[in-house]
């Protein structure tokens, strides 16, 4: 941690993608953090022990109204999902008001992301993918022995890296999803999300994990930037409709809840959010 002044900094600490205060994703946001060095950043992010820690700044490009950076316990990510929401909520909340009415302009690693409320939450336009198409014979074969399943039970396997190095992994079945017990020496360093249909007729539509092999939290409860790829990627190759909703942390005890719209040939990804710990941190 390097030896710049301390002082007292407004912190949140966030629940995002649940109506239900703590079922959703956590999130910790610093929300006034000019002079921190990327190292302070780094520390304090792996200190609070969460999957994100956010850190709010001014913008830098005239077009946005906040400038976030976003760290995991060990790097730093150009976006992610659940922090983007979180933070949007955190920067509202703490006074911000957006250049155009109705719409934030987030800076981040990734450039400018658009974040609007949308029936009472607020949703992130999905960013490019910049990496999107079939993993190969070898990708898939540590696909399935990472998810203890048979090859042909993946029904398609595509990279969807949005930052996050992503990899999609559809099943038939919501039932599949909730079953799988990953063998996470097997997956290797993938990020890989699975997401599976269920039932016509059921709360959700579709049913969503995340592993992360290495990380101190090898399955995220709520993953945005994931289920950003997912939406492209299905809603794209005609498997999910242009609307649905995905539960996601089923097997944690979460309850998380991705809402997906697809409208003027853009892909919303929505949640609710709520500040559960409000308060200062000494940075």
């Amino acid at each position: 941690m390097s030896s710049e002044a301390l002082r007292i900094r407004p912190f949140h600490q966030v629940d995002v993608f649940s109506d239900v205060p703590y079922l959703g994703n956590p999130l910790a946001v610093v929300v006034d953090a000019e002079g921190l060095s990327t190292e302070t950043m780094q520390h304090f992010a792996n200190w609070t022990n969460l999957s994100e820690t956010t850190f709010l700044l001014p913008p830098t490009d005239p077009q946005a109204d906040y400038k976030v950076r976003i760290f995991t316990g060990s790097e730093e990510f150009p976006f992610a999902g659940h922090p983007t929401l979180g933070s949007a909520h955190t920067w509202l909340q703490a006074g911000g008001v957006p250049k155009t009415d109705g719409v934030l302009v987030q800076e981040c690693g990734a450039g400018l992301v658009r974040v609007k409320h949308d029936a009472g939450r607020l949703a992130f336009a999905a960013p490019p993918l910049t990496r999107f198409g079939p993993v190969d014979d070898d990708v898939r074969a540590q696909l399935a022995a990472g998810l203890r399943l048979t090859k042909d039970a993946l029904l398609d396997a595509s990279w969807l890296v949005n930052g996050p190095r992503w990899i999609g992994v559809l099943l038939g079945s919501a039932d599949q999803v909730l079953t799988i017990e990953p063998d996470l020496v097997a997956m290797g360093d993938l990020k890989v999300g699975v997401i599976g249909p269920h039932e016509p007729g059921a709360a959700v539509d579709f049913e969503v994990r995340t592993f992360i092999p290495g990380d101190a939290m090898v399955e995220d409860p709520v993953t945005g930037s994931f289920n950003a790829g997912a939406a492209q990627w299905l809603i794209g190759s005609g498997r999910a409709p242009d609307e649905y909703v995905a539960a996601q942390g089923t097997v944690l005890g979460r309850a998380g809840r991705v809402h997906i719209k697809a409208e003027d040939g853009e892909i919303w990804v929505g949640g609710a959010s709520a500040t559960c710990i409000e308060g200062t941190v000494l940075l």
